[in-house]
């Protein structure tokens, strides 16, 4: 397990799906949002959490479909499919290889770039906690999506469209923790929520993942 998902991380950031692209297509979008709204530092810190949520969301859209894809192009998945390892370990294995080099620079930069937005700095805390509890959940979808559209030539767009509806209530639980936190209000069950979804995600996810990697592999 431990060299499948050092296997992957190195492809990842060889097939330019790693750490660089995610933060420069996220720092895009904190840039972009000020010229597009004006820079009122009032409206601003008003939008801020919602922005870089969505911002980190659509980040983490963009190496989806190399998630199962370069092991279905060089038969690797047919052999991991007959391995003695469980096709659900090697889906949640995908979702932490996709999440290190996704997820986990998006966290560690997002609160520099909420003081783009300017975001109060009793913000940050909650800000930086609501993606760590948030984004795992966004890299187990994208791989239970990434495997429903694995045999599918240019199903990139497909796989957008199939995951983004399952994106939102991670999307609306982790902006409202965070508009609360920056508003000074309670937290908690927004908190709860993110958490409860991500676990709920973690535990059920990789067996539907496998069982439809089992299906297109037939």
């Amino acid at each position: 397990m431990k060299a499948l998902l050092l296997r992957d991380l190195r492809l990842a950031i060889r097939a330019g799906g790693g750490f660089g692209l995610a933060l420069a297509f996220f720092l895009i979008v904190v840039v972009l949002v000020p010229l597009s709204v004006g820079p009122s530092s009032d409206r601003l810190s008003t939008i801020a959490p919602g922005i870089l949520w969505l911002g980190a969301l659509l980040a983490c859209l963009l190496s989806l479909d190399r998630i199962f894809a370069l092991d279905r192009e060089d038969g690797s998945l047919d052999l991991l499919a007959t391995s003695p390892m469980p096709m659900e370990a090697v889906a949640m294995i995908k979702s932490l290889a996709h999440w290190i080099t996704t997820g986990l620079p998006l966290i560690l930069a997002a609160p520099l770039f909420a003081v783009m937005l300017n975001l109060p700095m009793h913000g940050m805390g909650a800000l930086f906690v609501s993606l760590l509890l948030g984004t795992p959940a966004l890299s187990v979808i994208g791989t239970f999506g990434s495997a429903l559209t694995v045999g599918l030539k240019r199903g990139g767009l497909l796989l957008s469209l199939l995951v983004l509806p399952l994106y939102v209530p991670t999307l609306i639980f982790g902006a409202e923790m965070a508009r609360r936190a920056a508003d000074g209000q309670d937290f908690q069950t927004p908190m709860l929520m993110l958490a409860g979804i991500t676990c709920g995600t973690i535990a059920l996810l990789p067996f539907a993942s496998a069982a439809v990697l089992r299906a297109n592999l037939r």
